[in-house]
Parts: C-alpha cells; structure tokens; sequence
C-alpha cells in the first residue's frame, strides 16, 4: 500500500451549497480559508441546509476577491455578492448555537429566494472567533468554529468510500452506488490507507499542519441527497445503519481541530502521529 497523501482538499463558501475543490487552502483555527463564513437562514434566523431545501445542492457560491462569493445556478444570471460591512448584526440560531452575523445584500436574499421558492437570508459570519466549538467535549478553552455544524475541519478517506460502495452493491439498494465522496461533503480527502483506518487515529499531520481527529462524524439525510441533481435516495444511510452505528449516529469520516496554523496542499504526505 502507497503512504497516505491529502488526495482532495473541499471548500464550501456557503454552507450546505456546492462545494468547491481547490488545489490548497490555509488553515486557520476555526477551518480552512473561505469555508462556510455564509450560510441561509429562513425568516425566523433558523439555518437553512439541504436538510430542508436539497435544490441548494444546484447552486455553486465562488469565492470573489476581497471575501466575496459568486452565486450561480442553473437556468439564470450568476450574482456576485460582496462581504456586508459589519455594521449592525442579527442573531441566528445554527442548531445548538446562537450567534451575531451580518446580513447580506437584499439583492442576495432574492436571488436565492427566487431560485429555492422559500423566503431566505443570506448572512455572514464577519468574526468566526464569536463562535464556539458546539461540544466542549472536544475543545480547549477558546478553540472556534466557523459556520460548519460543529468542527472545522472534516476528513474522510477513499478507500472507506470503496469499502462503503462494495457494503451498497450487495445490500437492498445496489442501483444507488457507487456512491461520490461529495455525498460526505468533506474538507480534507486522503488517499492511500487501509478503510477504515481513521477510526483509529488521534493526531495527523497534513503536510506540517497537525490536528487532533476527535470525533466521528454522524451523518444525516443529505449524504442520500445527489449533489448533481437534487434527488434524493435511500443509501448511504440505510447501509451505514446496518455497518457503521453507533448509538444513534450514523459515522463516516473524522472531524478534526487544528493545533497548528499553515496550508494544506493536494499531495501533501499524511502522517499518523498518534
């Protein structure tokens, strides 16, 4: 077996939009560069996610110069969106969490309103630091968060995935595999492992950046949701049921916190340290 390389670095500018595969990406304490500082929210400031609305799946937000994001989706004009200045904030509630963020341009609300037909916002989180880790379980005292559901980073490995797919083509439902790894929605993709390895592991470094992996990741109704066309099946949920709970969760991946800063790059080396 080849030594563990970083095979796909992800990126999702808006949370619960397509994801964007970059060829490196800085680490910073709360997730990498320009992951998940905006996100939806419906009329009450609630998150909204494919877990509601999985057309959000056909929409891909760009980064632009200066912060910004480029909003684009099937059948109309693209929308650049620029960093709201942070003038007055608004609080939302993203899960267990309550947080100030800043309201995007109206403009923004309506283009993704029109595409969604729902009544949305789109806001900014212009200081991830305002934002805790959403289980202290796992963090050191004054360790953040950006807008992902609970840690910054999460990686996941290809030969889990070919495990997976293998466990889907002899279950109920052969005719939904093989699966793409976009299902898992991950920042850090690592080739070159045995499946499952990252079960075990404590403490990784990516090229010289180094993290504690601290818990699974539980996954939800947007892993059954094709990220190409918006529909939704029964797997991988239904095969994980069977194969990988735990309690209640559902696991495939890892979810790590950085302990150092730096870039992570395609190519990198993977080493376990602990």
């Amino acid at each position: 077996m080849s030594s563990p390389e970083l095979s796909a670095v992800h990126i999702h500018p808006v949370k619960s939009l397509a994801a964007c595969t970059v060829g490196e990406a800085a680490v910073e304490p709360w997730g990498l560069d320009g992951d998940r500082r905006w996100m939806l929210v419906d009329h009450t400031g609630k998150v909204v996610t494919q877990r509601q609305q999985p057309r959000m799946a056909l929409i891909s937000a760009t980064p632009a110069p200066g912060g910004g994001i480029v909003l684009a989706a099937p059948g109309g004009a693209a929308l650049t969106v620029e960093v709201p200045e942070p003038r007055e904030t608004t609080g939302v509630v993203l899960h267990r969490s309550r947080l100030d963020v800043v309201e995007a341009a109206r403009s923004a609300h309506a283009w993704l309103g029109d595409f969604l037909g729902a009544e949305v916002r789109l806001v900014h989180l212009d200081a991830p630091e305002r934002r805790r880790l959403i289980d202290p379980a796992y963090a050191r005292p004054g360790e953040t968060v950006s807008l992902a559901d609970g840690f910054p980073l999460l990686l996941t490995t290809l030969a889990s995935l070919d495990a997976l797919n293998s466990l889907v083509a002899a279950g109920d439902h052969p005719g939904e595999g093989p699966l793409p790894m976009n299902r898992f929605r991950p920042n850090a993709v690592v080739a070159g492992t045995a499946a499952w390895a990252e079960d075990d592991w404590s403490r990784i470094a990516i090229g010289e950046v180094t993290f504690r992996v601290v818990k699974p990741s539980g996954r939800c109704v947007i892993t059954t949701t094709d990220q190409h066309t918006a529909r939704r099946g029964s797997e991988p949920l239904r095969t994980l049921a069977r194969h990988r709970r735990s309690g209640k969760d559902l696991l495939f991946g890892q979810n790590l916190i950085p302990d150092t800063a730096g870039v992570i790059r395609v190519g990198d080396p993977v080493r376990i340290l602990g």
